[in-house]
């Protein structure tokens, strides 16, 4: 049966409110630039380790994506960049993107620590027994005389401008006390 002229007006939709269905128009600019953001994602992920990359929520094949990234170099790694960013288009980047986060605080943390570690160690051998007190106090299970002798050992080094390796090993001794606390 022949559609009727006047069923024609059966297939246009009925109007809505426009409350209902808001359009929201982006621009080309801003697609560019969430796309261009999602590409330096992929590019700092590409620059973590194996070990790294095992702590980021990735699926299969992002991450074999990443691994091929890692493998190749010039040209074919930009492309494999860009066809990273496009994967990470269609995905959920907010768990990734913390993930990675979290894993450069923990290497600023541990930046921190270090610091904190050389700064001790300067003024183990600078005031002696005065701060050895102070690591004993932050690190109950020190060996006092161990220290002592690392300490003394670190100054003669200093004043005979020799080799330092009791300063190398004043700060792994703390570096270990700093690891066990």
């Amino acid at each position: 049966m022949a559609k009727q002229p006047e069923d024609w007006l059966d297939d246009i939709p009925a109007p809505q409110d426009e409350d209902d269905d808001e359009i929201i128009w982006v621009s080309k600019s801003e697609i560019k630039r969430d796309a261009e953001i999602l590409k330096k994602l992929g590019a700092e992920l590409v620059e973590l380790s194996k070990n790294e990359l095992e702590r980021i929520p990735l699926d299969s094949q992002l991450l074999d994506s990443i691994e091929i990234a890692q493998r190749i170099t010039r040209e074919g790694r930009r492309r494999q960049l860009q066809f990273i960013g496009k994967l990470l288009r269609s995905r959920d980047v907010e768990p990734i993107t913390e993930a990675l986060d979290k894993l450069k605080n923990r290497h600023n943390q541990q930046v921190i620590i270090m610091h904190k570690l050389e700064d001790l160690r300067m003024r183990l051998i600078d005031n002696g027994d005065d701060v050895i007190e102070e690591v004993v106090n932050l690190f109950p299970h020190t060996d006092r005389q161990q220290l002592r002798v690392l300490v003394r050992n670190a100054k003669k080094e200093r004043e005979g401008n020799k080799p330092p390796k009791a300063f190398r090993q004043i700060f792994q001794y703390l570096k270990e006390l700093s690891e066990t606390a």
